[in-house]
């Protein structure tokens, strides 16, 4: 097992931890290399390092960005990054503008069904009110009794074509990547076996992508499978990308990986989080199982 997490979230976007408790989880599984990276906002990195800093553990600066690609709805994660940069600063202020107005609308398509209170009830799963997202919206269907887990919520109610889900323009992908880049950072595309694209298409999106300044793909994720990681891997080295690894975390129960420890990446695989170690990684035996 690889000791790096470089995408992970806290309840300052829609994980359920705080940042200092996120990386103290990450930690106690034996990570060595971690990257808090919550949704469109970097207000968490100061606690998180912070906590980080007096646990020993090496710690980037991370974020994850909301973009629309034509049709598509893509992450960028952003790595390495100066958090203090006031342009990315206020193309994230401006990302999480929309979040509001589209969280009444989800609303208002749940209404439809006779679902009512859903907005006020998801909002107290919001720590951080300019954050609500589907996955708040997710939570309170499961508490309410509407689903059995989140990911019945969102095939059920929140996807493209089902009561809850709105279009919505995000950041366009080479904002993001101008502003991670001119903050000092690296541009990866997060966990790319989920957006379900052909392979003409995902091929002109990491032609694009590599044009326009992006350096890593995310090659193994908490929602890549095996086959997957093998593919992107492959992928990696054919466009001359660097490599990404991340658990994808939000919450215990909510998806398949705890933070801290992911699998090796392929053989072949340049790492991405070379540029950052200060000490040598350690290898280490895989968690047991309870």
């Amino acid at each position: 097992m690889t000791p790096v997490d470089l995408h992970c979230h806290s309840n300052i976007s829609d994980g359920l931890l705080p940042p200092d408790e996120v990386v103290r989880k990450a930690h106690a599984r034996g990570c060595q290399l971690l990257a808090l990276t919550d949704h469109d906002d970097v207000r968490g990195l100061p606690l998180a390092r912070q906590t980080a800093a007096e646990l020993g553990l090496q710690f980037i600066n991370g974020v994850e960005i909301s973009v629309s690609w034509g049709k598509h709805t893509l992450h960028i994660v952003g790595l390495g990054f100066d958090d203090q940069n006031p342009e990315l600063l206020a193309g994230l202020a401006s990302v999480r503008a929309g979040r509001a107005e589209r969280a009444e609308r989800m609303a208002a398509g749940l209404e439809k069904l006779g679902m009512t209170g859903v907005l006020e009830g998801s909002q107290k799963f919001a720590t951080n009110p300019e954050m609500i997202s589907r996955t708040h919206f997710a939570r309170f269907l499961v508490e309410s009794g509407r689903c059995k887990d989140t990911k019945s919520v969102f095939k059920k109610y929140l996807v493209r074509g089902k009561p809850g889900y709105v279009e919505h323009e995000w950041a366009r992908l080479h904002d993001a990547i101008d502003w991670i880049r001119g903050a000092g950072g690296v541009a990866v595309l997060a966990h790319p076996s989920r957006y379900d694209l052909g392979n003409e298409t995902l091929r002109v999106l990491l032609i694009e992508f590599q044009r326009m300044g992006g350096e890593a793909i995310e090659v193994v994720s908490g929602t890549h499978s095996i086959a997957d990681t093998a593919r992107f891997g492959r992928i990696a080295q054919d466009f001359g990308y660097l490599c990404s690894s991340g658990t994808d975390y939000h919450a215990t129960g909510e998806g398949s990986r705890e933070p801290g420890l992911n699998a090796n990446l392929p053989i072949g695989c340049m790492p991405v989080w070379e540029r950052w170690l200060s000490t040598p990684l350690v290898d280490v035996l895989p968690p047991k199982l309870n």
